[in-house]
């Protein structure tokens, strides 16, 4: 059995602990907020840039031109990227381990193709170069601070212009998206070739420039939000997640707090005890 100095000493480390976590988790609280109304504020953009896409390659696939953009090119895939966005640190739970699961998963699921890795955040870096998986770019650190476009659209310049020039066949980005604070939601979707959704309603708009041009301009604006929604999503959940994980590890703090002085309580008490019987044994044999 521990002694009496051994509990207070694991009770002190205890209480240390659940201050730095109850602490850690106003911080992740205060994150989140912001980081959510970004996203929020963001997905109302990225619907109506979706819209405008069907509409003008609509327009364009009346006109008398056939030529096809780069970034539209359908071809077999053979060589594919995955845009893997995780986090830059740890302490939130199964937030990075799922993800990476899930993109080691896709990799063995599409075994006969050859498989590389753009690797957004920390976490993802590390675990892909223990794997010595095949990785054409490394950013770490960007999510240190609220995610810049600067950073979404020099990624976003860099696969495009690898897809453009045939380099890759195909281009995933794998993601936690925010969902609730609960939980995230992990999803995978193509950017690359570039899906045009069909249009739901077919209005006759008047285009002050040519649709072809404006497709042009309007395909690679695209993916780069594309990849700036995904990583804000990834930031807001990484948050959500971090200040669950915090709030979990107070609550577990509190437990093993009650438990500890419970069994201090008894310890003392049966030291007391000890003490008590020894005093009355010694009067005893003194008369």
């Amino acid at each position: 059995m521990p002694s009496l100095i051994d509990i207070r000493r694991r009770i002190r480390s205890v209480k240390n602990t659940q201050q730095i976590t109850k602490a850690m988790k106003m911080v992740s609280a205060a994150k989140l907020r912001r980081a959510q109304d970004r996203v929020i504020a963001a997905r109302p953009y990225s619907r109506l840039l979706q819209r405008m896409l069907s509409n003008i390659a609509q327009a364009a696939s009346e006109g008398s031109e056939n030529e096809t953009h780069p970034l539209l090119a359908q071809r077999p895939e053979q060589r594919v990227l995955v845009v893997l966005i995780t986090a830059d640190g740890g302490l939130a739970g199964a937030f990075n381990s799922n993800i990476i699961k899930s993109a080691v998963k896709f990799a063995s699921d599409h075994a006969g193709l050859q498989v590389e890795y753009e690797l957004v955040g920390r976490k993802g870096r590390d675990a892909f170069r223990k794997r010595r998986a095949k990785i054409s770019g490394e950013y770490a650190g960007l999510f240190m601070k609220p995610v810049r476009r600067e950073d979404a659209t020099s990624i976003a310049h860099k696969i495009a212009e690898r897809f453009a020039n045939a380099e890759i066949d195909a281009v995933y980005v794998m993601v936690n998206q925010f969902k609730s604070v609960v939980a995230p939601e992990m999803a995978t979707h193509r950017i690359l070739p570039v899906e045009i959704p069909e249009a739901k309603t077919n209005i006759d708009y008047i285009y002050e420039q040519d649709p072809v041009e404006l497709l042009k301009g309007l395909l690679p604006r695209y993916v780069e939000n594309q990849i700036y929604q995904a990583m804000i999503e990834s930031y807001a959940a990484y948050q959500a997640a971090r200040m669950t994980a915090m709030d979990a590890a107070s609550s577990n703090a509190a437990d093993m707090l009650e438990s500890l002085t419970l069994n201090m309580n008894r310890v003392r008490q049966a030291s007391i005890t000890r003490e008590i019987i020894e005093i009355v044994g010694g009067a005893a044999a003194l008369d």
